[in-house]
């Protein structure tokens, strides 16, 4: 497909996904446009992408950068993601995620009749917006049972997004995406916790690992496939929402045999469960069925679990090493 001179807007670029979507958008030709926070932070970006500073709890200057980047795909991942987070800061959270989408729903839908320009949008919806499941594995179908105030506020999203589809015509897609890490995944997720740690631990900075519920149960997936599904809902000839999974659940545990083992280590020896990392309303299980996003999209993930663990352990070597290398000439 020749993508070349079509122009994308990325909110929460500096993030995990926002960073591998980027890299997929200018591989395939596309002029690259992100929206961050005002404190520019995250990862390190291609000096391509073009940064546009914007609070999605402001908004005020939404309109001013759709009409400088007058983009024809818009990917709204801009959120506050962290789920245990979200019951600390309930309302900030509710405000970003939840209210941020309908600012920016509603910008583009003005940016849409103002211009007379096609705009595509992709929302990024969640597997935590099952929460209690009334079913597995979950499809597109699944009643939502959210159980955290981030799962809240994804919900109200996801049905502003389609309130919008169906009551203004636009082109608005929901990818319900279950889990997805890699070596960019945040330090607060339990992957990345896990095996930064573990790999702390192999190289003695530090001694233990302390975690909450490890017997939770995931669909985990790797974020550089994911972010090819987002792509590919923007190209169908009809909008529609989408489950992108794995396909296979596992266990935190799990994920620490994996991840420890590739560094022959016990796990159990430095791990400590720490009441104060429980959620005050557990979601112990999810597992998504991903067939309309394979019939459909042609979509499928490559890299499985074992590939994921190494990935991360591989990278969280190197700054293991340079943290060490540090502390050694200090």
């Amino acid at each position: 497909m020749d993508c070349q001179g079509r122009v994308a807007l990325i909110t929460g670029v500096h993030g995990q996904d926002g960073t591998y979507l980027a890299e997929l958008l200018l591989a395939k030709g596309y002029q690259v446009h992100g929206l961050a926070p005002y404190l520019r932070y995250g990862l390190p970006m291609d000096p391509r992408v073009q940064f546009h500073p914007c609070d999605l709890s402001d908004g005020s200057n939404l309109h001013e950068v759709l009409e400088l980047s007058r983009p024809s795909e818009v990917y709204h991942l801009g959120a506050q993601s962290h789920v245990k987070l979200s019951f600390e800061m309930p309302v900030h959270t509710v405000d970003v995620t939840g209210l941020g989408t309908l600012r920016l729903l509603e910008a583009v839908r003005q940016f849409r009749d103002r211009s007379g320009q096609d705009i595509r949008f992709y929302q990024a919806s969640s597997s935590e917006m099952f929460g209690k499941i009334a079913e597995s594995p979950q499809t597109e179908t699944t009643p939502f049972h959210p159980r955290s105030p981030y799962a809240c506020a994804k919900v109200y999203a996801h049905w502003q997004t389609i309130n919008y589809r169906e009551s203004y015509n636009l082109f608005a897609c929901c990818g319900i995406l279950f889990n997805h890490e890699s070596p960019r995944r945040g330090e607060a997720f339990v992957t990345r916790k896990i095996t930064r740690a573990a790999t702390r631990i192999k190289l003695g900075l530090q001694h233990e690992l302390r975690l909450g519920n490890i017997d939770a149960r995931r669909d985990w997936g790797f974020a550089g496939d994911y972010v090819e599904a987002m792509w590919l809902m923007l190209q169908q000839s009809r909008p529609a929402d989408y489950v992108i999974a794995s396909g296979h659940q596992h266990s935190v545990r799990e994920f620490l045999d994996e991840v420890f083992g590739h560094l022959d280590l016990d796990w159990q020896r430095h791990v400590v469960i720490d009441p104060a990392f429980y959620r005050p309303a557990e979601v112990d299980t999810l597992l998504g069925d991903a067939s309309k996003a394979r019939r459909e999209l042609g979509w499928q993930p490559r890299v499985g679990l074992k590939e994921l663990a190494r990935l991360m352990v591989e990278s969280d070597l190197i700054l293991a090493r340079q943290e060490a290398a540090a502390a050694a000439v200090r």
